[in-house]
């Protein structure tokens, strides 16, 4: 699928913020980057800014965010009843490490530039960050195993969740598997933690 010129620009920008960082990246390398004539004003003609640019990548990361999360929920939705809870549990934590891996970049320059642009924090928190929890948390509350488990559901897609945020962001900054744990090993073990929220079977008498 061919990208306009300002899908090319937000595409472009946002990997030489995440290669550079965004002080370090100039509008005209981001023209160049993104095909157009370096200083000759291109961008110029999609974006006041280069912050704009930034933002405009913050917030498209955001709503793609929600669709694919209300897209996700649905597709695991369907699989009740053909696949057993382990099997869900499993797709459900590797649909969170591609969602993490796929937001590499942004990720990058969250560390490195955003606490100057503190609307921009505001911007992934509530639109990448709390969505991937407020999911897990609806995910569980709609499995029929979990149907009668009183926990506090909250709490547990902090824990759930930010292992898999964590395992990712590991990584990212450390160039290493945390616990060297390949993703197979990790995903085993986070559905081992999960299937154990279920109450133990009552004792036969």
């Amino acid at each position: 699928m061919t990208r306009s010129t300002r899908e090319r620009i937000i595409d472009e920008a946002l990997r030489l913020f995440a290669e550079r960082g965004y002080a370090a990246t100039s509008v005209a390398e981001i023209e160049a980057a993104s095909g157009l004539s370096p200083g000759a004003g291109g961008l110029y003609r999609h974006f006041k800014s280069k912050y704009e640019v930034l933002a405009a990548a913050i917030n498209e990361h955001a709503a793609r965010t929600r669709s694919q999360v209300a897209e996700s929920l649905a597709e695991l939705s369907t699989m009740e009843a053909a696949a057993g809870l382990e099997d869900r549990l499993s797709l459900l934590c590797r649909a969170g490490l591609a969602k993490v891996r796929e937001e590499s970049e942004l990720t990058r320059v969250f560390f490195r530039d955003l606490s100057q642009f503190p609307e921009l924090v505001a911007v992934v928190r509530e639109g990448l960050l709390q969505p991937m929890f407020d999911a897990i948390t609806t995910w569980f509350r709609a499995q029929p195993e979990y149907a009668d488990v009183k926990v506090d559901w909250t709490g547990i897609a902090a824990v759930l969740g930010g292992s898999v945020v964590h395992y990712r962001l590991f990584q990212e900054t450390v160039g290493e598997l945390p616990g060297h744990a390949e993703k197979d090993q990790f995903v085993a073990a986070w559905v081992r933690l999960a299937v154990g929220l279920l109450p133990s079977p009552a004792p036969v008498s």
